[in-house]
């Protein structure tokens, strides 16, 4: 059945996204213009830090040299601003350090003089996490990047956190291996940031989080004091795990500088089957069908309306394997397998398609085991967050929902955002763990819309019993509500870690917590 079209009877709806209501008194156009200042956008206050001087400046060239320190405000900007182009910070100064004995040093310098920093990996977040808010001096990791060892035995892979999650896929690739994570962004994030925010992606139905792959890491404190929790054992239990302080913590408890990681093999055969489907409740059906059907070889499972994959195909000129049917399907969903033995696995597979036919559960659908057809679907679902922001500005939230909820979410919004220019709501992600990634996107940012949206969604995410965030963590745009899914005592430890590890508040200000200063 490889490569094979079902022909199923296509019965198609269109979704229409009808907007009306007052324009925003506020507009700003990203795709050409920068960003207006995060502080100025959300009213911020700036800080109790000291402000860089020029005896800093000739400080951080003495310990780094010119060629790895950035003043120029134009070089600056490229890590001022976020990769969806959603907040810009004011940051005059990069520091690029090559180890983990020249970020103890930054540290502990900015530690003495109170000096702000905010560290950076690949810039490919969702949540202004790691951007200055202010001028506080950006840290960037990607010059450490090697890897220090490779374990084929144990399936241990050490490395530097600058390390890029598509390099270290193609390393392990050589010997046998695979990493645990996958992400649509894996060409240009970094592990240390992956690791930071315990990024999720499209494998954690199979392989499950960063806290449970990561083995150790090693981290660096406010005050520059390095933290050696770099023990590669898989059961190490002695004691208080550290090494699940820094992981998550969006580096605001330190910054990670070496992660030891759990790697699977790699799978001998993967197989694809892409999916048109009519209601959003056929697709429920049809996961708990293949989870049922395919058991031990399910590694993914991917949810997309069609105004998502619209970005895909007429943002980008993406092919949609599934034409039969000229107007699309209202949601497609894209399942992988990964084993040992490829006839078990197609059989398995093929066996799962033909019950989800007869069951009258999905429309239409191909399967593939072909390298260059497996990568072109993946292509359809990996390049959304790219395709949509060719509409202009894009609001776009991760979060985690009760499959009861899941789609009501974007149904809800659909209902409520009452603005003419609104060009997509659209909901797509990670169906197998609960995630779903909503989007409105719009030509320009407006401040009518925004307020339809916050915080709104976050209290009906709540209220939901699901989580404001799934992924991409707390960062900047989200810290004023992490209230509706962390408990008051949840929230006093987080507080109380973030003074015992950070006492002068330095280590990425403004983000997943308000300010020490302004606890109340």
């Amino acid at each position: 059945m490889r490569g094979m079209q079902m022909d199923i009877l296509l019965r198609c709806t269109k979704i229409a996204v009808r907007c009306s209501g007052k324009i925003a008194s506020r507009c700003y156009a990203t795709s050409s213009v920068k960003p207006e200042l995060t502080s100025v956008r959300y009213k911020m206050r700036r800080g109790p830090y000291a402000t860089i001087t020029d005896a800093d400046v000739r400080f951080f060239d003495s310990l780094l040299g010119p060629n790895r320190l950035i003043t120029d405000p134009d070089e600056c900007e490229i890590y001022n601003i976020d990769f969806p182009k959603t907040v810009r910070g004011a940051s005059q100064l990069i520091l690029k350090p090559r180890s983990t004995e020249e970020v103890s040093s930054i540290l502990t310098y900015c530690n003495e003089k109170r000096l702000a920093v905010c560290p950076q990996s690949g810039n490919t977040g969702l949540v202004g996490g790691s951007n200055p808010v202010f001028d506080e001096i950006v840290i960037s990791i990607k010059l450490m990047n090697k890897v220090l060892d490779t374990n084929e035995l144990a399936g241990v892979l050490t490395c530097e956190a600058g390390c890029v999650l598509q390099d270290l896929e193609n390393h392990l690739a050589t010997v046998g291996l695979m990493m645990p994570l996958d992400l649509g962004a894996k060409g240009s994030c970094l592990i240390g940031g992956c690791v930071s925010t315990n990024a999720g992606g499209l494998r954690l139905l199979r392989y499950g989080n960063l806290h449970g792959n990561v083995l150790g890491v090693e981290a660096v404190k406010a005050n520059g004091e390095v933290v050696d929790a770099m023990n590669a054992l898989k059961k190490n239990n002695t004691g208080y795990h550290l090494k699940h302080l820094f992981v998550g913590s969006e580096g605001t408890l330190g910054i990670v500088t070496k992660v030891a990681i759990q790697c699977p093999p790699l799978p001998k055969a993967v197989n694809v089957a892409f999916l048109g489907l009519e209601t959003f409740d056929k697709v429920l059906k049809t996961y708990q069908l293949a989870k049922r059907e395919l058991g031990e070889i399910l590694s993914s499972c991917e949810m997309m309306d069609r105004l998502s994959l619209d970005v895909s195909i007429n943002n980008l000129g993406l092919k949609n394997p599934l034409t039969d049917n000229k107007n699309g399907h209202e949601f497609y969903m894209l399942i992988e397998t990964s084993g040992s033995h490829l006839a078990h696995d197609e059989e398995k597979l093929t066996s799962f398609v033909e019950k989800a036919i007869n069951n009258n559960f999905i429309e239409d659908g191909t399967l593939t085991n072909e390298i260059t057809k497996v990568n072109n679907i993946w292509g359809l679902r990996e390049k959304i967050s790219e395709g949509v922001l060719r509409d202009g500005y894009v609001f776009k939230y991760d979060i985690s929902l009760p499959f009861t909820s899941f789609y009501k979410v974007v149904e809800v919004l659909r209902k409520r955002i009452s603005d003419p220019r609104v060009v997509r709501i659209s909901g797509y992600g990670h169906l197998g763990d609960g995630n779903i990634h909503v989007q409105v996107s719009i030509p320009e940012y407006c401040e009518n819309v925004a307020a339809q949206l916050e915080p709104f969604i976050f209290e009906y995410v709540s209220q939901c019993q699901g989580s404001i965030s799934a992924e991409h963590g707390i960062g900047f745009k989200k810290t004023k509500y992490l209230y509706l899914s962390k408990t008051a005592s949840e929230i006093k430890i987080m507080y109380d870690l973030k003074r015992m590890m950070d006492p002068n508040g330095i280590l990425n200000p403004y983000k997943v917590l308000k300010p020490i200063t302004e606890e109340s």
